[in-house]
């Protein structure tokens, strides 16, 4: 395997040493697992070279972009060859008059919206993780962000795709068109599949033109269930804001003592933005999402007055996940999503399940599309309380499921929640699933053990 692997990459391409196979081993979740080698491919060619070889031989593949999964989705379980793709990072192609470009699969998110910008565009789908996260892990997890209330998920921006198949063939799937139903709509099939069905090399993504204007707005509330009514009241109201992020009591209290950031005491917060082409267009809506809001009695109500202003009010919402990994050594930070009415519910289910096992479960997330961020604070060398913790997390799906919510809104199945896919999925939809990936990857041989489809 490695004279093979060494042929098609070259010797500084390739790795099998233990210092350069640990970070490998682990992505942002609690999953563990070291692989057997890892290559930096630099070219498509390389790429189906590899993972040609690695089929007749039945060898596990792991497409791997910065490893910002929060899941489990990279961990090599079953050992193997990670194929680390962040060498493949050239933008190949930006066409503003056709509004789309054209990027190899380990470009990073910001380093793509930095070019973008100079023509005044913009890749919408944001990541927490976006100054590392790849295009190419973007389309696995179909990456979503804060804005996705109003611009939606990676799925909603890809025109097609190029990818290298189990059996190391090389398809291109899609069309440079911002419309196309000709034959099956294949790229969304590997959108989403966290590299269980074939390795991206190459994206095709829609770009929209940048909004030249954004206000941004907090309210604070003593009731976790009227800033739930808030949320969804104002997605209802005919206007759709940018931005309509919550955060728990939990999460406020933990910000407020391991930070110099100045907060009321409150049992959820919320941070909200309009944007658009024009001022008054942008103060219009905001002036409706103001009327909802002041309608769910809040505590208190800030407007920012300037850019300096907006982006102090934006401090809290993005030290939250930071702010809660220094709190607490160990934590599980899930990604459930419900229908935008079933928000109060949520949140003060979550809130309840926290109390009934005795675990402290901070809760923050991107409202405005349903999908919330319970991020739970344990000791994993207390074995009882590792325990609760697995009933909390159960709990917390099954909510959300009888909710008719789903598992996860943009962090991905992977490792982590591959147990609990029969809660939302029949065994119809399961086998049909498994019939695919078998289809697709007789081996079994791409990110093998993930969701639940190795059966």
């Amino acid at each position: 395997m490695i004279k093979k692997l060494i042929e098609i990459v070259g010797q500084d391409n390739f790795t099998d040493q233990l210092e350069e196979l640990v970070p490998y081993s682990y992505d942002a979740s609690i999953n563990v697992h070291r692989p057997d080698a890892a290559v930096w491919p630099e070219t498509t060619d390389q790429v189906v070279s590899i993972v040609k070889f690695a089929n007749e031989y039945k060898i596990p593949v792991i497409p791997r972009g910065a490893g910002t999964s929060l899941s489990g989705g990279v961990v090599p379980i079953k050992g193997g060859i990670i194929i680390d793709l962040s060498k493949m990072n050239k933008i190949l192609e930006v066409s503003i008059e056709n509004r789309y470009a054209r990027v190899e699969a380990g470009v990073v998110c910001d380093d793509l919206n930095r070019e973008l910008a100079k023509h005044g565009f913009i890749f919408p789908p944001d990541p927490a993780s976006s100054s590392v996260a790849t295009i190419g892990g973007n389309v696995a997890t179909n990456a979503g962000g804060i804005k996705g209330a109003k611009y939606g998920t990676t799925r909603d921006y890809v025109l097609g795709l190029q990818v290298v198949l189990p059996t190391g063939k090389l398809m291109r799937t899609g069309a440079y068109t911002m419309k196309s139903v000709s034959g099956y709509d294949l790229a969304k099939l590997f959108i989403g599949a966290e590299g269980t069905l074939g390795v991206i090399t190459e994206v095709t993504l829609k770009i929209n033109p940048i909004p030249r204007h954004a206000m941004t707005a907090v309210a604070t509330y003593a009731k976790l269930e009227d800033a739930g009514n808030a949320i969804f009241q104002t997605m209802t109201s005919g206007i759709i804001p940018s931005v309509m992020e919550i955060m728990d009591k939990v999460t406020i209290q933990a910000i407020k003592e391991n930070t110099d950031i100045a907060l009321p005491d409150a049992e959820a917060m919320i941070l909200t933005e309009t944007d658009g082409f024009t001022w008054p267009e942008v103060e219009a809506q905001m002036d409706v999402v103001l009327s909802v809001l002041k309608k769910n009695r809040p505590i208190e109500i800030k407007t920012a007055k300037d850019e300096k202003d907006r982006l102090n009010l934006w401090k809290a919402r993005k030290s939250a996940y930071a702010t809660l990994a220094r709190v607490s050594n160990s934590f599980v930070l899930d990604d459930v999503t419900v229908p935008i009415s079933r928000i109060p519910e949520l949140l003060v289910g979550i809130q309840e399940i926290s109390k009934k096992y005795n675990i402290v479960v901070a809760t923050f997330g991107h409202a405005g599309d349903g999908n919330l961020h319970p991020q739970i604070l344990y000791d994993e060398y207390d074995p009882d309380m590792v325990q609760r913790v697995e009933k909390v997390e159960e709990e917390i799906f099954r909510l959300a499921i009888g909710l008719n919510g789903t598992l996860s809104g943009e962090h991905g199945i992977g490792l982590s929640k591959a147990a609990y896919m029969s809660l939302e999925h029949d065994p119809v939809e399961m086998a049909l699933m498994r019939q695919i990936k078998k289809t697709l990857d007789p081996y079994n041989i791409m990110n093998p053990g993930k969701r639940a489809l190795d059966g």
